[in-house]
């Protein structure tokens, strides 16, 4: 199961209503990097059936089959820190994450 904070389900619904349109968003991951994955995150229109979706605190999250393996136990969070915002995820399943912070192994 794939849990979001507060802070995070917050952003991800303030961002929709801006868009004016969207389900929610889809959660993936996708080979690149020096470490080998990189986790994706973009708008859900239209859901796609072999999806799972999440619900959690109002917000809809779409999981691909392929990649709900790697994201079992993962916790999104927005965080703010000094002039930088964004995601946080943090994977139970990561055995290691590039010194750059863009792609993960496990």
């Amino acid at each position: 199961m794939i849990t979001i904070t507060e802070r995070a389900a917050n952003k991800v619904k303030q961002v929709i209503s801006r868009r004016g349109k969207g389900e929610g968003i889809r959660l993936g991951v996708r080979t690149t990097g020096c470490s080998g994955m990189a986790y994706v995150l973009e708008y859900v229109d239209c859901p796609v059936p072999d999806d799972q979706c999440v619900e959690c605190l109002g917000c809809k999250l779409f999981v691909d089959p392929k990649s709900s393996a790697y994201l079992q136990g993962m916790t999104i969070d927005y965080v703010r820190n000094g002039l930088n915002e964004g995601f946080e995820f943090k994977n139970p399943n990561e055995r290691d994450r590039c010194g750059c912070g863009e792609s993960f192994r496990v």
